[in-house]
């Protein structure tokens, strides 16, 4: 009888202490956030008394998506608890990239620009494309020296050669098309021609853009940036250069101060065609890809640093109508002086030269 008692005894031991066991372990898990399945290595030494109760002030969770909503009553937590149970519980946002990256300075669609080279396909091409070049278009004033009547075009001769150019099924294209075709084979028209004007003068664009947007037809503008941001009353402001950028017009680079590019050292070639460059990207929000050489002047290591600059060609003013894709630094043009007529123009753009 006396054994039995003993056995009973223990029994009833082992079992308090199992059950104390038990009660801590689950006390633990709610107080550490614990999910169910969960495994402790280890318990602490057990305690003979219960644990106080905890006193814990519930933690307000408020969203910045909508509106704040009564939450349902729910058990107090304790801060570390609650950290726990809101990640287990929460459901993750979508992380956008793009929302993590700056905001990009806004393109106008109308320019159609391509931001990357064509990839050269290794076919060599010649291509004839006539690239007219412009300077003045309006009527010299009656002290005009002989340079400045040579490179005038009235804006009533402009429109009549513009007029001649579709009556006779000519395409105007830009540059970025030029490029493609020679590099990449791309399609052109069956008589593309690019109108081209040097030096961004304030004529181009009170007299030709609006003659050129009436008949829809693209051209590209040569600008020099210094003469702009110097506010010279005979050149374009900036603010015309990005309504015509708007409307199709290409702005490109003719340098910062139009001065002679051949015999140059590097720094020099940097600060013209690098600061010229940046300076239209920064004030159009495109990056300008097609250089004019000021004057005609250039030597090979012009060509150097605007091909280390990112240009993708040049034009000079050596005259002809056909273009190489292994020289695309050095595109050829025709001339338009106040002198040429609608006959004489498609003449020129007839010569095989």
């Amino acid at each position: 009888m006396g054994s039995e008692v003993k056995q009973l005894a223990r029994k009833a031991e082992s079992a308090l202490r199992y059950g104390a066991l038990a009660w801590l372990v689950v006390s633990l898990c709610w107080l550490g956030g614990c999910s169910r399945g969960d495994s402790v290595s280890a318990a602490p030494a057990l305690a003979t008394t219960p644990s106080p109760a905890l006193e814990l002030t519930p933690i307000a969770i408020t969203s910045t998506a909508s509106p704040a909503k009564t939450q349902p009553a729910r058990p107090s937590l304790s801060p570390a608890a609650a950290v726990v149970e809101r990640a287990a519980t929460s459901t993750p946002r979508p992380v956008s990239l793009a929302g993590l990256l700056p905001t990009p300075t806004p393109t106008l669609a109308a320019t159609s620009q391509p931001t990357y080279a064509p990839t050269p396909d290794g076919v060599a091409r010649t291509l004839r494309v006539p690239i007219l070049m412009y300077h003045y278009l309006s009527t010299p004033p009656d002290d005009a020296d002989i340079y400045r009547r040579d490179l005038s075009v009235s804006p009533e001769l402009f429109a009549a050669q513009l007029d001649r150019l579709l009556a006779e099924g000519y395409t105007a294209v830009n540059l970025y098309q030029v490029i493609d075709a020679l590099q990449r084979g791309a399609p052109l028209p069956e008589k593309p021609v690019v109108i081209t004007f040097d030096d961004g003068y304030r004529d181009n664009y009170e007299n030709a853009f609006p003659l050129l947007h009436a008949r829809n037809m693209p051209a590209t503008l040569f600008v020099v940036t210094d003469f702009i941001d110097e506010q010279r009353p005979d050149y374009l402001t900036w603010d015309m250069a990005r309504t015509m950028l708007a409307a199709g017009i290409s702005i490109e680079s003719h340098s910062r101060n139009h001065a002679s590019l051949a015999d140059q050292g590097d720094d020099y070639l940097v600060w013209q065609l690098l600061g010229s460059l940046e300076t239209i990207e920064y004030e159009l929000g495109v990056r300008p890809r097609f250089l004019s050489y000021p004057a005609g002047d250039y030597d090979q290591r012009t060509i150097d640093i605007a091909r280390s600059a990112n240009y993708w060609a040049a034009a000079t003013t050596k005259q002809g109508a056909l273009l190489n894709s292994d020289h695309p630094f050095e595109l050829s043009r025709i001339r338009v002086r106040n002198t040429t007529d609608p006959d004489d123009l498609i003449r020129l753009l007839s010569l095989d030269w």
